[in-house]
């Protein structure tokens, strides 16, 4: 069994940072593409920013420039740096990773962390 487990929610006030950090443990062989989405009340789950295997990253147009992804795949562990937190950036941020092959099953399934909340005051 996977576990994705998220860590670095909080309040902040506009224009300040906060660090997401998310570990995938279990079995795991190996995850391909890893990211962040979010919802916020009234929304859809949209994708913030993504990066795979390899480092390539995708941001969505909200947040280029201000949020950073990166990855550490010794620890299967995906951080989202976020800067200068604007109001509308509030809402439950949740951890995901694609096709991560688990042994001994040697499947390739889809995860969801359970969320973490990032609220920014105006």
């Amino acid at each position: 069994q996977v576990q994705l487990v998220e860590s670095g929610g909080g309040l902040v006030q506009a224009g300040g940072s906060l660090r997401l950090s998310c570990a995938a443990s279990g079995r795991i062989l190996s995850i391909n593409d890893m990211g962040w989405y979010r919802q916020a009340p009234g929304n859809k789950r949209e994708l913030v920013a993504s990066i795979t295997s390899g480092g390539s990253t995708n941001y969505a147009d909200s947040v280029k420039g201000r949020f950073t992804i990166s990855r550490d795949n010794a620890k299967n562990t995906v951080y989202l740096q976020m800067n200068s937190l604007k109001p509308e950036d509030t809402a439950v941020y949740y951890c995901n990773a694609q096709r991560v092959l688990t042994f001994p099953t040697m499947t390739a399934k889809e995860y969801w962390g359970q969320g973490t909340q990032v609220t920014v005051s105006s």
